[in-house]
């Protein structure tokens, strides 16, 4: 069981509730708290809502031990965990949906022997799973990292699919030529070219969905030199990492993402981006959430623009 730390007063505020693990919205109820205050304490930041029904104080530390415990809350005892709560559980949490991090996602589950859960908590779907799919955490059956992967791949929107396959190949330590093999074994079932077309595209050095959809719109480009993630760069007081470059050209392209780019967050990149420019003679672009999706996306036609910039200042392939 997570552990809070001890001395927060502030944690005298949320009156009965248990503040060492998890509980749900029908245990606040029974200790007399509504909805609509929990929802006042989720606003302000002394609870967390990871899943439908379930709220945590905010200090608990996230870790595997806590997932787990969220999800005993709300998974029977003979379903399996699957998709994004799959991959959340195992670590990935880029793996969510745009926006997941502003929401509370649906939990993704199987229940043998195919039938759908219909509590209003779940994402539940018919499955096909083999016994070597399956590993048992703390007593909860989830989908082994390999399995998560390939159905992230198969069923997810081309997008956030290769971030899924991204995400658990970051924390998965799977390579490409795992799910090539994997994706075998799936000929037949929907979405499966999607899978093979994308298996190969597979990099776990990708550090966010953003990322990884900036680097498939640049695969998409088709002519143009194959990007490295995070390439490593000189900086004036430690390296400094592109997201996306072509070192022979000295061309980078960086995603920049609203959750974690703040106004501090801003002012260091553009100082560290400076450097990049003037101190190293790097070109780079620098991308959004508007550059890689909805009808006005512009990437290819920044990428492309980018690259010739930087072949008519440095010549290059």
């Amino acid at each position: 069981m997570a552990s809070v730390p001890q001395g927060r007063p502030w944690l005298d505020a949320c009156g009965p509730l248990p503040t060492d693990r998890p509980f749900t919205l029908a245990r606040a109820r029974t200790l007399g708290v509504d909805r609509r205050r929990l929802a006042r304490w989720v606003e302000t930041g002394r609870l967390r809502r990871p899943l439908a029904g379930v709220y945590h104080a905010a200090e608990l530390s996230d870790c595997l031990a806590l997932r787990v415990d969220c999800l005993r809350l709300v998974v029977p005892p003979d379903c399996v965990v699957t998709d994004r709560t799959a991959a959340w559980l195992l670590g990935a949490p880029r793996a969510l949906a745009p926006g997941d991090h502003l929401v509370v996602p649906p939990v993704s589950l199987f229940r043998p022997p195919g039938y759908r859960l219909r509590n209003g908590l779940s994402s539940s779907g018919e499955r096909r799973l083999a016994r070597d799919d399956v590993l048992r955490i703390e007593g909860l059956c989830v989908t082994t990292p390999l399995r998560t992967a390939c159905d992230l791949g198969r069923l997810l929107h081309r997008d956030q699919a290769v971030a899924g396959l991204d995400a658990m190949a970051r924390i998965g330590r799977l390579a490409a030529s795992d799910l090539l093999v994997a994706a075998a074994r799936f000929a037949g079932y929907r979405g499966v070219i999607q899978l093979r077309a994308l298996a190969p595209l597979a990099d776990g050095r990708a550090e966010s969905p953003g990322e990884s959809i900036l680097r498939l719109r640049w695969l998409d480009c088709g002519e143009l030199p194959r990007p490295t993630p995070q390439v490593r760069v000189p900086g004036p007081a430690g390296p400094y990492f592109l997201d996306l470059a072509v070192e022979e050209l000295r061309y980078a392209a960086e995603y920049d993402g609203a959750q974690w780019h703040g106004p501090e967050q801003r002012a260091h990149d553009g100082a560290r981006r400076r450097w990049i420019r003037e101190e190293l003679g790097w070109e780079l672009d620098v991308f959004t959430a508007r550059n890689i999706h909805g009808r006005g996306q512009d990437a290819d036609v920044r990428l492309r623009r980018g690259v010739l910039r930087a072949r008519r200042r440095y010549g290059g392939r």
